[in-house]
């Protein structure tokens, strides 16, 4: 792992110029911070990530834990990560003063992930899934579990999962067969099977905090049925103090390709006479308190992709620059100095292509959570609303984009460094393992795109999707002010003009017949990742503009160079990238159906 896990300018870039994060001291929730504050904080989150995460990258993945029947067995470094993040105080970060929180913005707590998972994302995740978590308990639980609880979630004595997934049922949670038993003293017992749950058991803290999906007896079918539980590893005492242990058994560790150092689990609960388990909220709402955990996980899966696919493309990037290979051309004297591989046409456009999709992964992903700042701490009640239902219509472009384009990204990355790319010797092969996983965690990209055509885009007559477009008008509106960025509006204009159209055809045919009419429903959500995409970039390229042309102010040649970078990036996505929505267009608006129409004979 290389010393840089991130490019701080870069991170400085998108937080205080391109989000204008500063601006959130105004609020009262962070009257008592400063930008000096939040750089504090990502500062030693970065010093963290290096010494702590970056240094057994490699290790776990060789050494990935293991179970012996009785215990899971993990490296040494991995519980040290976690004693340090907890140290930091990084878990309980956004939490309030009075809670024993920092009260910091979710887009620097965001940021601060990033670090953490650019270095090793697999060891990050035990902590991420802790503070989404205690989220939940927080935000749905009573009193006295808050209480239980909340305390040790946020200072590190207990970890935290989510466990929806059965054996034969995967995102299909309408149908999960894991039942509450309810007991006399107002628990449930919890019978069923759990698995591909992350982080479902180690040895990194006291206890472990399951939230379980699971159906009271005799509850209705489908997910109107389904409720939460909080299920420990082990029992608590009414003070708090450990109990005894829970019927929660491991029945064994599953052995993925990449994240391998954390742990991916079957779960039994309630082996014996059931799983103490207590319900949280009210029954049969569980899918619904859940969604808040999940909605934050897509979040955060794609801000992990992101941050995978900035470190391989800060790798081949560097070795781009060292590593002398061939001439150019033009050059036909075989006694000349070989030039780096960086100065070949072929290498800069696979370079490009990163820088492209790392940097914009980056920028969609802390947009995502500036949203989520604003629907929670905005002045007005509008701007909290506006900014909850664009959330909620972005976040599965949030979730996919970053981690289908992170694939292509690390894919490139491999490519640059050529026979080297493949080898253990360098991390690139093995940040292409943890990232291939991506696409699949937390609902695949065809539930993305069932979620985005078939729920987000009707939702509230399209009130998501219509200020999505004001926004990107808006976007437009400023950018046809400056001739130098005219070569941008037109395609991202007509792009627009395509999505609206695709948009308004699909939702009159999923409404008739919406077998046939959420078919494509994978290419829907790929076109409107390009277009959010390509507004992304152009955002970033006003602000490069502005940088660039501020009169009389000097600026100096590093600083020339990154705006340049920025405007390079977004002119290649906009006139590379986005020209694919014309193809994709062309199938949804005739809703062209040879892949439904395929039979199971004809394979």
């Amino acid at each position: 792992m290389m010393d840089k896990i991130l490019d701080s300018r870069d991170m400085n870039f998108l937080l205080y110029e391109f989000l204008d994060t500063e601006l959130l001291i105004n609020r009262l929730r962070y009257a008592g911070h400063s930008r000096e504050i939040f750089n504090a904080t990502l500062e030693s989150v970065e010093l963290v990530a290096k010494k702590y995460f970056a240094n057994h990258y490699s290790k776990g993945d060789a050494n990935e834990p293991s179970f012996d029947g009785m215990n899971v067995k993990q490296i040494p470094e991995t519980k040290m990560a976690w004693d340090a993040v907890s140290d930091l105080g990084i878990m309980s970060a956004h939490q309030d003063f009075d809670e024993g929180g920092m009260q910091l913005p979710y887009v620097i707590c965001a940021s601060a992930n990033a670090y953490l998972s650019a270095a090793n994302a697999s060891t990050a995740g035990y902590h991420f899934l802790t503070i989404a978590a205690c989220n939940v308990i927080r935000s749905f639980a009573n009193d006295e579990q808050k209480s239980l609880f909340v305390p040790p979630m946020m200072d590190g004595r207990f970890a935290g999962t989510m466990a929806l997934t059965e054996p034969n049922q995967g995102s299909a949670l309408a149908d999960i067969k894991t039942v509450a038993y309810p007991h006399d003293d107002g628990s449930f017992r919890i019978k069923g099977q759990k698995m591909f749950i992350t982080n479902g058991d180690h040895s990194l803290s006291d206890n472990i905090v399951h939230l379980v999906l699971a159906k009271i007896k005799d509850a209705p079918a489908g997910v109107n049925g389904i409720s939460l539980f909080i299920v420990p590893k082990i029992k608590l005492k009414a003070d708090g103090s450990l109990g005894e242990a829970n019927d929660v058994a491991l029945a064994g560790l599953l052995h993925k390709m990449g994240y391998r150092n954390a742990t991916s689990t079957v779960l039994n609960f309630g082996e014996k006479e059931g799983a103490e388990g207590y319900l949280i909220g009210k029954p049969h709402r569980g899918l619904h308190y859940m969604f808040q955990m999940m909605n934050e996980a897509r979040i955060g899966v794609g801000t992990g992709a992101a941050a995978l696919a900035y470190q391989g493309y800060l790798h081949s990037l560097a070795y781009a620059r060292e590593r002398p290979q061939g001439r150019l051309p033009a050059d036909k004297s075989p006694n000349s100095k070989q030039v780096n591989i960086i100065e070949h046409a072929d290498v800069r456009r696979m370079l490009l292509t990163q820088k492209a999709y790392a940097e914009g992964a980056m920028a969609l992903c802390l947009y995502a959570t500036s949203l989520m700042e604003d629907e929670r701490t905005a002045d007005t009640e509008c701007e909290r609303q506006r900014a909850a239902v664009l959330l909620d219509l972005l976040t599965p472009v949030v979730k996919s984009w970053p981690s289908k384009y992170g694939c292509l990204s690390n894919d490139l990355a491999i490519q640059v460094l050529g026979g080297s790319g493949y080898i253990r010797e360098y991390p690139l092969e093995q940040l292409y393992r943890d990232q291939r996983l991506n696409p699949i965690h937390e609902g695949a990209e065809g539930i993305q795109g069932l979620d985005l055509l078939g729920r987000k885009i009707p939702m509230q007559n399209q009130y998501g999707f219509d200020i999505f477009m004001q926004e990107v008008r808006i976007t437009l509106q400023r950018a046809s002010l400056i001739d130098e960025l005219a070569e941008l509006f037109d395609p991202i204009h007509e792009a627009l003009e395509r999505l609206d159209t695709v948009t308004a055809i699909l939702t009159r045919k999923v409404e008739k017949e919406p077998n046939s009419g959420l078919a494509n429903a994978t290419v829907y959500l790929d076109m409107f990742g390009r277009v959010v995409m390509a507004w992304i970039w152009l955002r970033q390229a006003l602000v490069a503009y502005h940088a660039l042309n501020k009169g009389e102010a000097v600026i100096d040649a590093s600083e020339r160079d990154f705006y340049q970078g920025k405007l390079q990036a977004a002119r290649f996505y906009i006139q590379w990238e986005l020209p694919a929505t014309v193809q994709q267009s062309l199938l949804l608006e005739e809703n062209n159906l040879v892949c439904f129409e395929m039979q199971d004979g004809w394979f």
